[in-house]
């Protein structure tokens, strides 16, 4: 079973220098806390991998501990740019940045095969793009059956995958629901897995389209309450709209964001500095 673990010590002992490390989590559900201390323990050279970066990896490649993004779509949502991604990719700073980019489809079917213990995956994509051209991940394959040339996309298997969940039982088997996206693939690709949760329960009670993760699919389950601000929880907590606005101006100004980062994660245990609204 998954061993309960404080964040600290659980960041510390699974994510190590150089991994590959996917936070997922879509609009809900996303691991901030996780990848705060992420970035109070400077863990670096890291490959990024996630579906849709937004502020959660702008956060991590602003503090320059990210050598390379694999995803699919990147931005700021409802918003704009993700200023410290750009900053990386055009000029360099705090570091250069090298990219992966694929499509959703392409995305979701690397994890896929990653969690089904396959080698690559196979999809009708790409055709009228120049992605295929920009990454040794995207191959065609013929079908033995009908003569078609299909996609195939090189499964994905990270290090490390971290999300957040609602609940977890002191065995360490995970449930969570509401709007989810591909926690349960990322989970079963990866090497070791990092879940941080709302709230440990005696006993998980069934929900209308709840997953579950077994403990044995598991690595560490860490308590952390309201772990990810700015998305939300459902039937823990809210969106924080405010947040995902303000950090425009945070990101766009190197020095602003700089001192967002010493005020607000660095230098603190996630006290919300004047430009962050509170949690």
């Amino acid at each position: 079973m998954a061993d309960i673990r404080t964040l600290p010590e659980a960041v510390a002992e699974l994510i190590h220098d150089g991994d590959a490390v996917a936070m997922e989590g879509f609009t809900h559900l996303i691991p901030f806390a996780a990848a705060h201390e992420v970035i109070r323990q400077g863990i670096t050279d890291l490959t990024l991998i996630r579906m849709t970066p937004d502020l959660i990896y702008d956060q991590l490649i602003g503090a320059g501990l990210v050598k390379k993004l694999v995803f699919s779509w990147g931005g700021n949502p409802g918003v704009g740019s993700l200023h410290r991604f750009r900053d990386a990719v055009e000029n360099g700073w705090p570091r250069p940045l090298e990219v992966d980019e694929h499509s959703h489809a392409g995305m979701a079917n690397r994890y896929v095969a990653g969690a089904s213990g396959l080698p690559f995956a196979v999809l009708r994509g790409y055709r009228g793009t120049d992605l295929a051209r920009r990454t040794d991940t995207v191959a065609t394959v013929t079908c033995p059956f009908t003569g078609e040339e299909l996609a195939a996309v090189a499964a994905v298997n990270p290090d490390v995958t971290v999300i957040h969940a609602q609940q977890a039982d002191r065995d360490g088997n995970v449930q969570f629901w509401g709007l989810t996206g591909v926690q349960k693939e990322a989970a079963l690709a990866a090497r070791r897995v990092l879940v941080t949760v709302e709230e440990i329960v005696e006993t998980l009670r069934p929900r209308p389209g709840g997953v579950v993760l077994p403990g044995w699919a598991i690595t560490a389950v860490a308590e952390a309450p309201g772990g990810a601000h700015p998305s939300y929880a459902a039937g823990y907590s809210v969106r924080d709209n405010d947040f995902y606005q303000a950090w425009d101006p945070i990101s766009r100004d190197r020095e602003r964001f700089t001192a967002w980062l010493r005020e607000t994660i660095t230098d603190t245990v996630g006290a919300p500095s004047e430009d962050a609204p509170a949690r």
